[in-house]
């Protein structure tokens, strides 16, 4: 019996909607996948409220690349290294679940150290300048202007990093971090607000990042409110959108 004309349209809809949720999620498994960013550790790179696009291919693909992280395979497939400056989004090592985003600082076989709030790779300080002050909210949520710099890692990479707390912040002095063999150094632009790999596992912090919990290079903010607004709230975006951050590559 020939289909009805509703039961026609009611199939080519299914199928519609299977299809682009099967494009959907090869975008998401293989090219880019959306994430927002819900703190204050990457200010003034990437603030609360942004929402960037991360590209899944940049570091070849481990099984963090897929839905819920089924245990399939280990290591990553079409590996490549990441740069020092990367942007990168990972995986929590100590939970493999917890979506964090930092950047690359350390690389296999560096030593990073902190010294009076300034950066020494392989023994050498890295070179910063002091720019204009970023008003953000220090330590207590008092909003007010931070000591700003721009530094130079080795590599050509600049970008910009606040202390909230001046040279004095709790991380601001360390002892010598060893990377080891495939693994990362993160941290945050927010020197004196980022629990990254200079706060160990065992405290509650990132410590070393594996290879094979990279999750993507951040490459650009496509939408970005205001904190404490909602995204959706479409009706008060003429407000609560940050215009001037939109389509921002991240560096």
């Amino acid at each position: 019996m020939p289909q009805t004309k509703e039961g026609g349209f009611f199939g080519e809809f299914v199928k519609v909607i299977i299809q682009a949720g099967l494009i959907a999620l090869v975008v998401r498994t293989l090219l880019f996948q959306p994430f927002n960013i819900p703190s204050g550790s990457m200010i003034p790179t990437l603030d609360i409220g942004d929402f960037l696009f991360v590209s899944k291919y940049a570091y070849g693909y481990s099984i963090h690349s897929l839905p819920f992280s089924p245990p399939l395979f280990h290591g990553r497939i079409f590996f490549s290294p990441p740069k020092r400056g990367d942007v990168v989004v990972f995986k929590l090592p100590r939970d493999g679940q917890t979506d964090y985003i930092k950047r690359v600082i350390g690389l296999p076989g560096d030593t990073i150290q902190l010294r009076d709030s300034r950066l020494y790779i392989n023994g050498t300080i890295v070179p910063r300048e002091s720019i204009a002050p970023v008003k953000t909210e220090d330590l207590f949520g008092r909003v007010r202007d931070v000591p700003t710099y721009k530094e130079d890692l080795p590599g050509g990479v600049s970008h910009t990093i606040i202390q909230i707390e001046g040279d004095n912040g709790f991380y601001d002095n360390t002892g010598i971090y060893k990377v080891p063999p495939d693994d990362y150094f993160m941290m945050g632009d927010n020197r004196d607000n980022s629990t990254d790999s200079r706060v160990p596992p065992d405290e509650g912090g990132v410590g070393y990042v594996p290879a094979e919990d990279l999750v993507g290079r951040a490459e650009l903010i496509f939408f970005s409110v205001k904190k404490g607004a909602p995204a959706w709230a479409f009706w008060e975006w003429p407000w609560t959108v940050r215009w001037e951050r939109l389509f921002q590559p991240v560096r």
